[in-house]
């Protein structure tokens, strides 16, 4: 079936469980999400059509119920299955390759002072963040939106989308993909390495963007990646919007070298998060402050909006600028 096929058949499934489920209405200030549908026929132009389905009036947990209940339809229809390790010569996990996306650059309006790599959320691309940023009184930052590989995500049923790693769910006893996110930090360790010396690095995200940030953070202060190759780089201030903590099991071990430990405790971070948001819950975001700061992440920030759900509001942004001029000492002049 045609890519122009696939995605008429997605519309009239959407569009047939929307009218059939009687979705209680509950808008989506549409200044937050993108504002035109992608001519693309991969999975990131159905997300874009479900966020179309959001500014008229469709609450955030349904659209996570179509974009899982569409993928996994899709998935069966085509018989494909990725919710296992592709197996190479001799029984063994082959290793998989990532081919990112494009990459958004905002420059600095003023003095360059601090570079920030900001991650998107689950099926979005480093544009529509780019274009947020940019509206931001921070004229010392520079804003790196790269855009993830597309990849199964087990959590839609093996389809493919635009993801920093495979995801099941967000439980700490739920498989954690280290492969990809070894891969997506090591993107972003590359992205900062070219930036002057002088400069002070930090790295952000959204929901799966902001536990991308996490497990970057994560990476810096153990010294090294998941897989053992050095982290070769400094960090300044860490972001996370709506996000989880992954593979919080392993944080403890990772920062028993007294090394470790410091670079934990000077570590700035900010996490904000929604107690309405029902796609990523409140309460991964509390147990994910909570682990941080039991394991010695003393410099952690933990900010929560009652009405919030899964996006960010001029609010939130607010306490995001007032932060980082604080914590990366930003002249904040042109």
């Amino acid at each position: 079936m045609s890519g122009l096929s696939w995605f008429k058949w997605f519309i009239f499934v959407a569009d047939t469980l929307f009218t059939n489920f009687g979705v209680e209405r509950n808008p989506v200030p549409p200044w937050c999400l993108r504002s035109t549908i992608s001519s693309r026929t991969d999975f990131s132009a159905y997300i874009d059509v479900l966020k179309m389905k959001s500014i008229c009036g469709v609450c955030s947990s349904q659209v996570i119920f179509l974009v899982a209940t569409v993928a996994g339809c899709i998935s069966v229809i085509t018989n494909m299955s990725f919710s296992g390790p592709s197996i190479g010569t001799g029984g063994r996990a082959a290793r998989r390759a990532f081919e990112f996306g494009r990459t958004y650059v905002v420059k600095p309006k003023g003095k360059h002072q601090a570079t920030i790599v900001w991650l998107h959320g689950l099926g979005d691309n480093g544009s529509s963040w780019s274009q947020l940023l940019e509206t931001l009184p921070l004229p010392n930052i520079k804003w790196i939106c790269p855009t993830s590989p597309a990849q199964p995500v087990t959590l839609f049923g093996g389809f493919p989308t635009t993801a920093w790693f495979d995801v099941s769910d967000l439980s700490e006893d739920a498989h954690q993909d280290e492969e990809g996110m070894d891969a997506s930090a090591a993107h972003v360790l590359s992205l900062l390495s070219t930036e002057p010396p002088n400069i002070k690095l930090g790295v952000g995200g959204f929901s799966m963007g902001a536990a991308t940030a996490l497990y970057s953070a994560s990476c810096f202060t153990d010294g090294k990646f998941g897989n053992g190759n050095t982290y070769s780089s400094h960090l300044d201030a860490v972001v996370g919007l709506s996000g989880w903590l992954p593979c919080a099991k392993n944080l403890s071990k990772k920062l028993e070298q007294e090394e470790a430990a410091n670079r934990a405790s000077s570590l700035p971070i900010l996490l904000c998060h929604g107690k309405a948001d029902d796609v990523v819950r409140y309460r991964f975001g509390e147990k994910s402050a909570q682990k941080l700061s039991s394991t010695g992440f003393k410099s952690l920030t933990f900010k929560t909006y009652d009405s919030l759900g899964h996006y960010t509001i001029p609010e939130e942004m607010d306490e995001v600028c007032s932060w980082l001029t604080s914590k990366l000492e930003l002249e904040g002049k042109l």
